[in-house]
């Protein structure tokens, strides 16, 4: 499996960047040197497979409903391994990409030095299903066509997003035992005007997770590093800043 992937910026540790749910690579345009450049760290972003220039989805493949588990229990540590990554890492994701850090950090504690989640997704509300719902309306009527252009296979990326997340059995899927078990510092920032989530996702986690900070944006949707870069630039290199100065 050929998974795509690029480094930019210099310094230690690494900061992983995991992207959305219709997310690469190229998606990311220039907020992972940005932000590399801010927090002097090296940074490591990749298209998860069926996304990008990685080996898509096969077309009668299904994205089983703990498909976010998978990606941060076995893809993500896989491809550290294999890029030889040992020291702990910092993430930075954002809505499904965040999901992904959050049960990475559960599940692998020792390899995580923290993470940053922008619109992250704890469990499914409605206001999400109704999103996606309307996301799916608007794919023939140039949605796909403005995606082709970041994924070589644009039907494995959407429709193996939208057919997971709108499938019944999905609606249950909900990640709260996971955050009690994280230890690392975590900031949560979601904006005031997403589309896909309330304010509940970054505030539960603030709630589970044991220290974790949040960040609430104005005039901000579900996509913070684009809609107010500078404030998550800020705002992450001050967190960043202060836990490596607590002894």
């Amino acid at each position: 499996m050929h998974i795509e992937h690029a480094w930019v910026g210099e310094g230690t540790p690494t900061i992983v960047f995991l992207h959305e749910g219709l997310g690469s690579v190229a998606m990311w345009r220039d907020f992972p040197a940005s932000l590399c450049a801010g927090l002097g760290m090296r940074g490591l972003v990749y298209s998860r497979p069926g996304y990008g220039k990685s080996t898509p989805r096969r077309p009668d493949e299904r994205w089983p409903p703990d498909y976010l588990h998978r990606q941060a229990y076995e893809v993500l540590p896989g491809l550290l391994d294999r890029l030889g990554v040992v020291d702990p890492v910092w993430f930075y994701g954002h809505s499904d990409g965040g999901s992904i850090a959050l049960l990475f950090a559960s599940r692998f504690p020792q390899r995580t030095a923290g993470a940053i989640v922008a619109a992250p997704h704890w469990f499914v509300e409605d206001v999400a299903i109704e999103g996606i719902a309307r996301t799916r309306a608007g794919y023939e009527g140039g949605l796909r066509e403005r995606l082709a252009r970041f994924h070589d296979d644009v039907d494995s990326a959407f429709f193996g997003w939208h057919d997971a997340w709108m499938a019944p059995a999905f609606r249950g899927w909900n990640i709260a035992r996971e955050l009690e078990a994280i230890r690392s510092p975590v900031l949560a920032i979601q904006g005031l005007d997403d589309e896909y989530g309330t304010l509940e996702q970054v505030r539960g986690i603030a709630r589970h997770v044991k220290g974790a900070q949040v960040l609430e944006i104005a005039r901000c949707g579900h996509s913070p590093h684009r809609d107010q870069p500078q404030a998550v630039i800020g705002a992450s290199v001050e967190f960043v800043r202060a836990q490596r100065l607590q002894p």
